[in-house]
């Protein structure tokens, strides 16, 4: 069985190690960057961009793939979805105009807005700064609001700064709002949003363009540093909890946030036509109940490594019931375990990492501490690793409770040794803690 996998980051690690249970899969790899662990698992690597459209043709002619996967949002973004189907390959990953709610966050608004689709907040999108744009941001001023500065196009998940965070003032907002036109960062167009004040969470779901299928829920850690403090980046780790809920959120409040997705999904098919592959939403658990932050058209980094390693169901036979348009036909498990994942990035990570120096990992004391090892953004040259300036590794804890999972992943990520750091909390009681005494508080 040969499937074509995109993508050489930790989150395909993980879909390349859950394709390769089964003992049947053939793995062919497209990745800019030789991950030690997707290489080791992979039949054959063809070394290219991931948004390089002619190459993976080229390379999907000459293996012919029974199915194809693809990890990241970027080569959603150029089509690949729509090229590999029009060769007659079944593909796990939406379309281009599908995947727009990841790639373009007016879309994704829009789309609330049209639907009526709840979970939404106040925003307005801007294609060049002006007084329209200044006049908004004074007006959420005035309602007491503080705002969110969002490039409307991909920017890896560091391109969004946030009033309170990142930015002091809605002032110092209007300053970055002209920046991110002047270089043109995210495609040059803006979404201005309210502040949501609460609790983030995110929920999965695997969706055939009809029917969606809940993963358990997840909370991802963006913030560099410990006790949630310093720059927002792609996630330094996450966990998940044995009842797939987590502690701070009420089944009614769960289930709220699955009807979202739901009418999402419907709403998508009823705009630009089926959704088919993963789907992951990025939600903010407020006073008023669950709100949508964002939605990605892939699975999470570092969600993935959470969800899929306690996959009960055969991972393959769930992707060719997503891209065959079967979700309905399939019973899809996930084991009753808590995960805890925790990163290891370069210094100075994500303001300015440093870059091409060495990373020695102890693979054999990670194992003998009953970790899974996730490889990301590394490169590999003559037996040696290498950091590239973007998350390095992972690993994940998995056991009966949160605090032995955590336990495990603390044991395990004590074995890099290089120029990296990584969040000591994440999973932490004292930190879970943290996120109920919150909820509580907005609920007063």
């Amino acid at each position: 069985m040969k499937v074509l996998l995109i993508g050489g980051g930790a989150r395909e690690h993980a879909i390349a190690m859950a394709l390769k249970k089964n003992e049947l899969v053939e793995l062919y790899t497209l990745m800019k960057n030789k991950n030690p662990g997707i290489y080791a698992l992979s039949e054959e690597v063809s070394f290219n961009s991931e948004t390089d459209v002619p190459a993976i043709k080229e390379f999907a002619e000459k293996i012919k793939p029974e199915i194809a996967v693809i990890g990241p949002e970027s080569p959603l973004g150029v089509g690949a979805s729509d090229l590999l189907e029009e060769m007659g390959i079944l593909t796990v990953g939406p379309k281009k105009l599908p995947a727009q709610i990841e790639t373009s966050k007016e879309f994704m608004r829009n789309l609330f807005k049209k639907y009526e689709i709840d979970g939404s907040l106040k925003y307005a999108a801007f294609n060049d700064y002006g007084t329209e744009l200044e006049g908004f941001i004074d007006e959420m001023t005035s309602l007491g609001k503080d705002v969110v500065v969002k490039p409307a196009g991909l920017t890896g998940g560091k391109g969004v700064k946030v009033v309170g965070e990142q930015l002091k003032d809605n002032e110092e907002a209007k300053i970055y709002a002209k920046e991110v036109f002047d270089k043109s960062i995210g495609g040059g167009k803006i979404i201005i949003e309210e502040k949501l004040v609460g609790v983030e969470f995110t929920l999965h779901g695997f969706v055939d363009g009809e029917n969606i299928v809940f993963m358990p829920a997840v909370q991802d850690h963006p913030h560099s540093y410990n006790n949630d403090e310093g720059p927002i980046t792609g996630g330094m780790g996450s966990y998940s909890c044995p009842n797939h809920g987590l502690p701070f959120l009420s089944e009614e409040m769960l289930d709220k946030a699955e009807k979202i997705m739901e009418k999402t999904v419907n709403s998508i098919n009823l705009e630009v036509g089926p959704y088919k592959g993963f789907l992951y939403g990025q939600f903010m658990l407020t006073a008023d109940g669950p709100k949508i932050i964002e939605y990605n058209a892939r699975f999470g980094d570092p969600e993935a490594m959470n969800l899929l390693p306690i996959l009960k169901t055969d991972f393959l036979n769930v992707c060719f019931a997503i891209a065959e348009g079967k979700l309905d036909k399939l019973n899809i498990e996930f084991e009753n375990k808590a995960t805890v994942c925790k990163y290891v990035v370069p210094n100075g990570y994500p303001i300015d990492p440093v870059r091409n120096k060495e990373l020695a990992v102890d693979e054999k004391a990670i194992e003998d501490a009953n970790a899974i090892l996730f490889y990301a953004s590394i490169n590999e040259e003559n037996g040696k690793l290498y950091i590239t300036g973007s998350r390095s590794a992972a690993v994940v804890g998995i056991s009966e409770n949160i605090e032995e999972a955590e336990k495990i992943a603390q044991k395990a990520i004590e074995n890099f040794k290089g120029e990296v750091y990584y969040r000591r909390d994440i999973g932490t009681l004292d930190l879970i803690k943290k996120r109920v005494e919150r909820v509580k508080k907005l609920a007063k």
